[in-house]
């Protein structure tokens, strides 16, 4: 199905700044109702509520409660915890529906939702088209006896830090390794460093004091340099940097150097007990990730960008193994959903088992230069349409020939633009990003 029909979700859920449009409260309290109506009507009576650190998410909580109440669906409340988490849960719990309240990686001034299914993976399109559908009807609230009923479980980051160490399967523990964690003041802060710490590590953490406003602040999983800058002042082994919802997550080596979502997808493929007959990127993957893995055999897919296509093509496959450069990695061996701390412990597991460095794991890895610059735009559909647009995109995918590619694209969560170059010849992947990029911002005028 064509998403661009959809009139509320995008490409993982719904999400905007606080106060626009779907993310306001009496919206959020309708789709509450519209997703217990379409629940009831499936003959589903029970859902689990979870979300970030966000001031925001207070407010949406109690809307969201108070829909599904009004539809007559039971209502699971978690608290803050990590995406995957609420999908790990809403399985363990037996509940039909799970939905996290979070805007992933963006500031705290943007919130959103997802959800899941009682099987932990993110909902269908079927579903979303027919949430769409009640949302357009007049709230009509159940009679009183038949209302929903809500209670709240206290002791789910236990139970999910449980589940984490259970995914570790080296045989010997982390007690030598000293490792910094940046939570992004986000919902991993109360569960991340106990998985680690349990496992043996010796843990510094960072990004783990959220006050509602400084979620993704510079920290996590988009921003970097801090953990880097901890990691080589600290002399510790390694860095794990999670996001604002904990699905994603990337790492840094002990000399401060960055191992994205593609690299762990290579160690991942390359380490594994079991045969690994393929693995599935995104179109932004690096085309020297893909190269090295065809070296040693393994077959690469590649799906549109959205951790939900990584799972389609997964499932098609039959295959474990997916993940897009920005840190969404799926380990379907062991989890349902893109889950940031089960991704790191996999890692970890490798490192420990195999005797190697994290650098060293990654070492025959060739990345071929990539320039990726997002362009802020009031309506991303209209700019891609654009003649201009097109035709410079077709100038610059002849002069790389075979030799790079080229990918512009709205992104399915923020109004962006976003334009990105791959290719051999590093001065000329850079001039025609930039070039790209003049004309998105040409057109917008």
């Amino acid at each position: 199905m064509d998403l661009t029909q959809k009139k509320y979700f995008g490409t993982d859920g719904i999400r905007n700044r606080v106060g626009s449009g779907m993310i306001r409260p009496d919206q959020i309290l309708k789709l509450g109702w519209a997703t217990g109506k379409v629940m009831k009507a499936r003959g589903e009576s029970r859902v689990m509520i979870g979300k970030d650190t966000r001031i925001s998410g207070y407010m949406f909580e109690s809307a969201l409660e108070a829909g599904f109440i009004a539809a007559g669906v039971d209502v699971i409340l978690l608290g803050p915890m990590p995406t995957p988490a609420v999908a790990y849960l809403t399985q363990t719990f037996h509940a039909d529906a799970g939905i996290v309240i979070s805007a992933s990686h963006n500031p705290h001034h943007d919130n959103g939702i997802k959800f899941f299914s009682s099987q932990g993976k993110k909902i269908s399109d079927e579903i979303e088209f027919a949430v769409e559908a009640a949302f357009e009807q007049e709230i009509d609230v159940v009679p009183s006896e038949q209302l929903g009923k809500a209670k709240r479980i206290e002791d789910a980051p236990g139970r999910y830090i449980e589940f984490c160490k259970s995914t570790y399967d080296a045989v010997t523990k982390l007690d030598s390794f000293k490792i910094v964690l940046d939570c992004s003041h986000g919902a991993t802060y109360h569960v991340a460093p106990h998985v680690f710490e349990e496992l043996g590590a010796d843990v510094l953490t960072i990004g783990a004091e959220p006050n509602g406003i400084n979620i993704n602040q510079e920290c996590g999983a988009t921003h970097l340099d801090a953990l880097q800058k901890e990691v080589v002042s600290q002399g510790a082994d390694l860095g794990i940097a999670f996001d604002g919802d904990g699905d994603r997550v990337m790492m840094v080596d002990s000399s401060g150097k960055i191992v994205d979502g593609d690299l762990i997808l290579y160690i991942l493929a390359t380490q594994s007990k079991f045969d690994v007959p393929g693995v599935v990127g995104t179109v932004m993957s690096n085309l020297g990730v893909e190269n090295a893995l065809k070296a040693k055999g393994i077959q690469f897919d590649r799906s549109s960008v959205g951790d939900r296509y990584v799972m389609q093509k997964l499932v098609e496959n039959n295959w474990n193994f997916g993940a897009e450069p920005s840190g969404h990695v799926l380990c379907l061996n062991k989890t349902s959903t893109g889950d940031g701390i089960i991704a790191a412990l996999q890692v970890m597991s490798a490192i420990v088992s195999s005797g190697k460095t994290l650098a060293e794991l990654t070492s025959e890895v060739e990345f071929y230069p990539q320039i990726l610059i997002n362009q802020r735009v009031d309506d991303a559909q209209v700019i891609m349409q654009s003649d201009e647009l097109k035709k410079a995109i077709s100038l610059a995918e002849q002069r790389l020939a075979d030799k790079g590619r080229v990918l512009v694209r709205a992104s399915g969560t923020e109004p962006l633009i976003r334009v990105m170059v791959e290719g051999a010849d590093r001065e000329l992947v850079e001039s025609l990003a930039e070039a790209l990029i003049n004309v998105v911002k040409s057109e917008i005028s």
